[in-house]
């Protein structure tokens, strides 16, 4: 995985707030371009789009100088006076398309070149024999995985499953190969050197697991760094989607899976209409945290907040909505034209005259008063006549039932058992440190003891991973404290698209098919 000429090999974490951190990123792409004040163009192919894109905004880019982002593939007006960032993924159809910027009338300036993992020898040297004197950086990141959530990762490959089972496939081989090289630079985005399992009786997983192992060595050994990196702690775990037929298919009754499988979320996005007819759209990720903390929950354990923020709205609409014009002009003294309000009274009357509660009406009251700076006793006798005695109550209630929520992913047994495997091989190097430094009774901390106590399971389930398997991972991890699960796959699985999966098994490679959504309306 070393660089042609120059290397870099950045780690970035999976942050609580944001699936990858934009540290990576700019201390290799941002630093490169800040020796220079020029503003640049950013280029990015799909797979790096998705990528920048979640864990940046426009605003973070253009603080960094960058002021238009391109995409490779597309048709784009030549800015000769600007240098160009190029972030692409090492393919023969992104390498052609940046020599197609330069190899007759050059579109830009100068070229930075990052590609997410190794570039093989025949697409660096083409780009050397047409390019050279336009790129000024070329560097590998070694971040082909695509970071999806806090303890989630895919390779962004949601054709593997066909790739790999159907007996008409055509590229397993090569599928199984790129799927090795993502699985590598996630270990060395994680800075981990991990022991490689796979589950026994499976082809693929030990296929896999044995083109993990030899290019971990491989890299490991090409290590800029000058030093052989030991194994550490973790644990890389290669699973197939047989070992577990039943989780991707049933109805999930926790928020995140269930919305998933009921819902048309697409790209992570959920689309509704507003009460008042307007398409509104949200963003479903790691910076909403209310959705990161209820993504998980049972249904059943949110009933009572949905009830709440129903009779909330349900207030709102038959009364809460006018009053809070009425309190609002009077605390702001302007309306929301932004006209001042010049006679307080005209705006209260409307609230007493109506059959609002006793103390909505003392509230408009004391609005009222405070607008004025206080105000006459004969006003004050006038207006306990609008008030009648006769308070409203409302009841709540919680139902909160288990029954159709028995089941409980084969993945979750998988990864607790791992854990103890772990915590067993955790304890014997600590004690072989104790024993060993007893005996040479040296003082010097080592580099095993330098490390972090805790460890590392990263599970790689072949063939697509579901959101109740994604849920298992953060609970294990918040069950075992002293080892964080990582979990991820080619692709996440709803129970549609694994039956689409399914389905294209017996098709041939250019047929296509879908299975129809039931309407959501």
């Amino acid at each position: 995985m070393n660089s042609h000429f120059f290397s870099d090999f950045s780690h970035v974490v999976f942050p609580k707030s944001c699936s990858v951190s934009l540290t990576g990123i700019k201390d290799t792409i941002i630093t490169d371009c800040k020796k220079s004040e020029v503003w640049k163009v950013l280029i990015l192919d799909p797979f790096t789009t998705k990528l920048l894109s979640s864990c940046c905004k426009m605003s973070d880019l253009m603080s960094e100088k960058i002021t238009i982002v391109e995409d490779l593939f597309k048709s784009r007006e030549p800015v000769p006076e600007m240098k160009a960032i190029y972030f692409m993924s090492p393919t023969a159809k992104c390498v052609d398309a940046f020599i197609a910027d330069f190899k007759t009338k050059p579109k830009y300036k100068a070229a930075y070149v990052y590609f997410t993992d190794y570039c093989p020898d025949d697409l660096f040297n083409n780009m050397k024999m047409y390019c050279a004197k336009y790129i000024r950086v070329c560097k590998e990141i070694n971040m082909s995985f695509m970071p999806q959530e806090a303890q989630v990762f895919t390779c962004d490959n949601p054709g593997a499953f066909q790739s790999i089972y159907s007996p008409k496939s055509q590229d397993k081989k090569k599928t199984l190969e790129t799927l090795a090289d993502q699985l590598v630079t996630l270990c060395a985005t994680l800075d981990e050197y991990p022991g490689v399992r796979y589950k026994n009786n499976m082809v693929n997983a030990k296929a896999l697991a044995e083109l993990v192992d030899n290019k971990l060595a491989k890299h490991y050994e090409l290590d800029d760094s000058g030093k052989k990196k030991d194994k550490t702690q973790a644990q890389l775990l290669i699973v197939e989607r047989g070992i577990d037929p039943v989780s991707p298919i049933l109805h999930e009754l926790t928020y995140q899976a269930m919305a998933y499988d009921l819902i048309d979320i697409q790209n992570d996005t959920y689309k509704y209409k507003a009460k008042d007819g307007s398409e509104k759209q949200a963003l479903l990720n790691e910076d909403d945290m209310l959705w990161v903390k209820l993504r998980h929950k049972h249904i059943a354990d949110k009933t009572i907040h949905l009830q709440l923020a129903e009779d909330c709205m349900q207030h709102f609409a038959n009364n809460v909505e006018k009053l809070c014009k009425a309190e609002q002009d009077l605390a702001v003294g302007l309306d929301v034209e932004g006209v001042k309000v010049k006679d307080p009274m005209r705006t209260l009357l409307p609230v007493l005259l109506n059959p609002y509660s006793t103390h909505d009406k003392i509230r408009a009251v004391l609005l009222y008063i405070f607008s004025l700076n206080g105000t006459a006793n004969f006003s004050c006798r006038r207006l306990p006549s609008f008030f009648s005695r006769k308070p409203t109550r409302r009841d709540r209630s919680q139902d909160q039932t288990y029954n159709l929520s028995r089941w409980t992913p084969v993945i979750k047994d998988v990864m607790e058992v791992s854990e103890i495997t772990i915590l067993y091989d955790v304890l014997y190097k600590v004690f072989a440190v104790i024993i060993s430094a007893f005996a040479r009774q040296k003082h010097k901390a080592s580099s095993q003891d330098d490390r972090r106590t805790g460890s590392r399971l990263i599970i790689f389930v072949v063939g697509g991973i579901s959101y109740s398997e994604m849920r298992c991972a953060y609970e294990v991890t918040q069950a075992v404290k002293s080892c964080e699960v990582i979990i991820g796959s080619s692709h996440i699985l709803t129970p549609t698209g694994l039956l689409n999966d399914i389905k294209a098994l017996s098709k041939g490679p250019m047929e296509t098919f879908t299975i129809e959504e039931r309407s959501n309306a």
